[in-house]
């Protein structure tokens, strides 16, 4: 019986795409680790790249920022702040982009320096929208107040920003 059970998911997996540990990027379609957001308030993840693949988990948060780390087709394979990855249709990801705060509260600072007036505390778990980043510092929106924020303090954002 076990093996019949087994037989069944691999005959449902091939079916529909690669397995669920399949479609890093590869030479043919790479595609650089970058960050986006969420495009929609509520959006499922699955196991694998493909609507037949069960849904592991439902964001309901727009905006959200999640890190691609692979492709397949239409598909992108998504990590987000706490290291989760699934699988997201790329019609529902944004190239606008987000910041979480994973080490708050923090201040948001009207200039880029620790000894700025702080405009605002942003709790943890906060989502701003990105503006830019330069150095240690990131420019972002939390719910209308604009300012600086150390990036250390929040993720969706990579060395590479500046």
């Amino acid at each position: 019986m076990r093996l019949l059970m087994i037989a069944a998911a691999l005959g449902l997996a091939a079916a529909d795409g690669p397995a669920a540990g399949a479609g890093e990027p590869a030479a043919a379609g790479a595609e650089k680790p970058r960050f986006v957001s969420l495009r929609s308030a509520k959006t499922n993840v699955r196991f694998g790249p493909g609507r037949r693949y069960p849904i592991a988990w439902v964001f309901v948060r727009r905006g959200l920022p999640v890190r691609i780390v692979g492709r397949f087709e239409t598909w992108r394979r998504i990590r987000d702040w706490e290291g989760s990855e699934g699988w997201i249709h790329q019609s529902l990801l944004s190239g606008r982009r987000s910041v979480i705060v994973v080490d708050g509260p923090a201040a948001l600072r009207r200039k880029p320096d620790a000894g700025a007036r702080a405009v605002a505390r942003v709790e943890r778990r906060a989502v701003g929208r990105l503006d830019r980043c330069e150095g240690a510092w990131c420019s972002a929106e939390f719910s209308g107040r604009n300012g600086w924020i150390r990036k250390t303090a929040v993720w969706g954002v990579s060395e590479a920003d500046r």
